[in-house]
């Protein structure tokens, strides 16, 4: 017990920057269901018996640990108490606990001491912890019963990509909950302006961002923008140039590649030409987007409220898909809810009750008009209400448009000890203080030196 605590707690500085891509969401398809047999060999016959807990006769109080803040916390607290209206025997408290660092370290302290709450966010390298220390109840078991569970149908409207994330060997360990991912904003005024098209591929950005480089009422405009985390999100790129950071089965770390080294170095060529910058002393790009600074840039789609905010009065802006390199590859990242082995099985099966409700096709889409983080039913998506919001609100339905190209960061203990490690010598490359080789063999380095 005492190694995974100590392992999770070199984490704690990363988890909030990377969650929401450090784009101030921490404090916080359109297409049809399509036919998916992934979970034929998860999802059981309904009549078969599960095992659990099937009988909730008398008041059942459970803690549910978060760490949402502002208008998430008023959306949670809300269906919250839409649930404790309608149910007869479950009562949920909802127990904040500061943001996701704080979170992580309090859950941490609870496990030595042997009270653990009911229920928690967890991002998914934190689940594989508590999985190999046997702390996670395995929810296919609730998923599968014919009394309380969800049919295959109900079990595959969940978002795919969301539904894989929360897999380990064939068992369903936690449910997804807050999910985001990147998008492309854009100053509208500006494309229009330079006769500029939205860009959809590698080149085209690149090309973008030079013609929307230029002086504008004496002062520069630079064409595209990073977030300063982008050594954090270097992933992304490495995915769109064909490669991968990792293979999550073998822990094999891949930045000595083709493909993690054509990554690098388009950024880089961008930031050295002068047609792309960081935010810099902004702290995040959405602060010089929304002054027109900044004509472009990649970030998170839970912080469209704050690109909204800066941009108010100033630029009038809109969002797209990310432009692919040799293929289209988008990240999604955010927190899932898992319920902890400590409980009783009265209260693993009052978690359960929640947890269906807190995700159902109405409150995910309630939840993501809200909060601004995606929902992640299929059927939620093609509800009236979500494509009436979409349809008056269009950047909010961005990031459902890329799906298909979703992926995920590795589930491994010591992940966000590795990603920071990798982001120093990012860093290094993108200040000029290495090469784009040897900064790569050293974040290589000390990418496997974290994993050990």
């Amino acid at each position: 017990m005492r190694k995974w605590l100590v392992l999770l707690l070199t984490s704690i500085l990363a988890m909030g920057l990377l969650a929401c891509g450090n784009e101030q969401a921490s404090e916080n398809q359109e297409d049809a269901p399509k036919e998916d047999t992934s979970n034929e060999e998860a999802a059981s016959e309904e009549t078969a018996p599960t095992g659990i807990q099937t009988v909730l006769d008398k008041e059942v109080e459970i803690e549910f640990w978060h760490a949402m803040s502002g208008g998430h916390e008023e959306a949670l607290t809300k269906i919250t108490d839409d649930f404790n209206a309608q149910s007869e025997f479950v009562k949920v408290k909802l127990v904040n606990q500061g943001g996701y660092g704080d979170l992580s370290q309090k859950v941490m302290a609870s496990a030595k001491a042997k009270t653990l709450p009911v229920m928690s966010q967890a991002y998914e390298d934190w689940i594989t912890e508590y999985l190999q220390n046997n702390l996670v109840t395995d929810l296919t078991p609730y998923i599968n019963d014919p009394q309380y569970g969800w049919s295959t149908d109900e079990l595959n409207d969940v978002v795919e990509i969301f539904r894989e994330a929360n897999m380990w060997d064939g068992k369903y360990y936690g449910m997804p909950f807050n999910k985001s991912t990147r998008i492309l904003f854009y100053n509208k005024g500006l494309l229009e302006e330079k006769g500029v098209q939205v860009p959809t591929n590698w080149e085209e950005l690149r090309t973008a961002a030079e013609a929307l480089t230029f002086e504008k009422d004496g002062k520069k405009v630079v064409g595209m923008g990073f977030e300063n985390s982008i050594g954090l999100e270097i992933n992304m790129f490495i995915e769109q140039a064909g490669g991968e950071l990792m293979d999550e089965n073998t822990k094999e770390v891949k930045l000595n590649s083709p493909e993690a080294n054509e990554a690098v170095s388009f950024i880089k060529g961008m930031i050295d030409e002068g047609v792309a910058r960081l935010a810099g002393e902004d702290g995040y790009m959405s602060n010089p987007f929304g002054r027109g600074d900044v004509a472009m840039y990649i970030g998170s789609s839970a912080g469209i409220p704050y690109v909204a905010s800066a941009a108010e009065g100033n630029i009038e802006w809109s969002a797209s898909v990310l432009p692919s390199g040799e293929k289209a590859a988008t990240p999604f990242a955010g927190t899932n809810v898992t319920v902890f082995n400590s409980a009783s099985d009265e209260e693993k099966l009052a978690a359960w009750e929640y947890i269906k409700f807190l995700i159902n096709t109405e409150n995910t889409a309630y939840w993501a008009e809200k909060s601004g983080y995606l929902p992640i039913r299929y059927s939620a998506l093609e509800s009236d209400a979500w494509k009436a919001y979409t349809e008056a609100n269009p950047v909010y339905g961005v990031g459902e448009q890329q799906f298909d190209a979703g992926f995920y960061d590795p589930r491994v203990v010591g992940a966000y000890g590795m990603k920071n490690a990798i982001a120093k010598e990012i860093d290094n490359i993108l200040l000029g203080q290495k090469t784009v080789e040897q900064g790569l063999a050293d974040a290589q380095a000390a990418a496997e030196a974290e994993l050990k």
